[in-house]
């Protein structure tokens, strides 16, 4: 059976931990057809465009 051979030091073992809680920002840019924040590659949810085209039917409110 695998046993440590010296005990890890609590710096150690808190720069190994340090790696799974990091958290990186959503990158927002603004749709070029209609100038709502959306993500980048993926369509706009407000109009629906993809790269100057419209690639998804989007449902009116009203």
């Amino acid at each position: 059976m695998a046993v440590p051979k010296r005990k890890t030091t609590p710096p150690k073992r808190d720069m190994r931990r340090a790696n799974h809680d990091k958290v990186t920002p959503v990158e927002i840019v603004a749709c070029p057809n209609c100038g709502e924040a959306t993500r980048p590659h993926r369509a706009c949810g407000s109009c629906g465009h993809y790269k100057g085209k419209k690639a998804v039917a989007v449902k009116t409110t009203g």
